[in-house]
């Protein structure tokens, strides 16, 4: 078994969720011992707005009763039109955030209304704007409306627009799917799926890349990371498992210093990388920041954390990098509203 010392490091790394509108007792009594981040939100958590209310307001009292009382990182994907697991704003999504008379007024009306929308309920983390610029129309991003549009600056601009006005009234924005989805075809979802995109190193930096820059020039708190493969920067591996792109690209090109965050860590196009545990230990390599275990299963977000300290102990894992990585997350958790 790992040390008690790598368990509680480790948890601070993994974000957890769970079924029904409750929180069971098991995740209760793992954030009182100070091993979990964070929570994600899905839609059969939120039968109504004061059932979320009061499941929070449990979270919150066991992360009080943690050694750290540090607050939790409380998330949902409120991106706007389709993708919403809250009812409220934003009302657009950001296909017609990038058609509208104002696109850089809707979009910040848009990040706003979602920073409401959340922070009405008690979260602080969105995992939004998707900062996919789509090549091909009624390709995967843009069938469901989620790209503000095929230019790379006006996606920047737009981004940029929503994740500063939403930041601005206290919750953390989280810019995805680094280094872009926009040239996946409509049937490449990396949640049932491997994908590959072949796209040349010079259009994958000048077009999905580029948006990033001006966010993190915003200064987005958190970047979430595709599970995509991207043979100009790793032929193997998606891109959340790769050092490549994680350090490479994200942290030494673009100079991104905030969390970053895998996508869902059940994803089919992780098939070949092992179990929960597997899949966590080989993104924390990469340099990701935080674990999300979203398959509403408790032992997922255990076998994430207990595989995490395991490798620490045995120094599989940096002690340096790994204590780094806890720091930026418990700065991002420090630095939002307790309530």
């Amino acid at each position: 078994m790992p040390t008690t010392d790598a368990l509680q490091l480790a948890g601070r790394r993994v974000i957890y969720s769970y079924r029904g509108s409750t929180p069971p007792p098991e995740l209760l009594a793992t954030i009182r011992a100070g091993r979990a981040a964070g929570v994600i939100f899905f839609k059969e958590n939120v039968p109504s707005l004061p059932q979320l209310q009061a499941a929070v307001a449990q979270l919150r009292q066991a992360a009080a009763e943690s050694p750290t009382g540090a607050p939790l990182l409380l998330m949902t994907d409120q991106e706007g039109g389709k993708v919403r697991r809250l009812p409220g704003a934003p009302d657009l999504s950001a296909k017609q955030i990038g058609l509208a008379a104002d696109p850089a007024g809707a979009a910040a009306e848009a990040g706003a209304g979602a920073a409401r929308t959340l922070g009405g309920a008690g979260l602080n983390v969105n995992l939004a704007p998707v900062l996919d610029v789509f090549d091909t129309p009624d390709n995967f991003i843009d069938h469901f409306e989620r790209s503000f549009g095929r230019d790379p600056d006006t996606v920047a601009e737009l981004g940029s627009a929503y994740l500063a006005a939403q930041q601005q009234l206290g919750v953390a924005a989280t810019a995805k799917h680094f280094p872009g989805l926009g040239a996946a075809a409509r049937e490449e979802n990396t949640d049932a799926s491997s994908v590959v995109l072949p796209v040349p190193l010079a259009d994958l930096r000048a077009r999905g890349e580029e948006p990033y820059r001006a966010a993190i020039a915003a200064g987005v708190r958190l970047v979430m990371a595709s599970w995509a493969v991207y043979p100009a920067l790793d032929a193997y591996r998606p891109a959340g498992l790769s050092r490549a792109v994680v350090q490479g690209e994200l942290r030494e090109r673009l100079g991104f210093r905030g969390v970053t965050i895998t996508d869902a860590l059940e994803a089919v196009a992780l098939a070949a990388f092992g179990d929960a545990g597997d899949r966590a230990v080989a993104a924390a390599e990469a340099g990701m920041d935080l674990v999300l275990c979203s398959g509403r299963d408790l032992q997922q977000g255990d076998a994430a954390v207990e595989a995490l300290a395991t490798a620490l102990d045995s120094g599989r894992l940096d002690t340096a990098g790994f204590t780094e990585a806890v720091h930026r997350v418990d700065a991002l958790r420090s630095s939002l509203p307790a309530s």
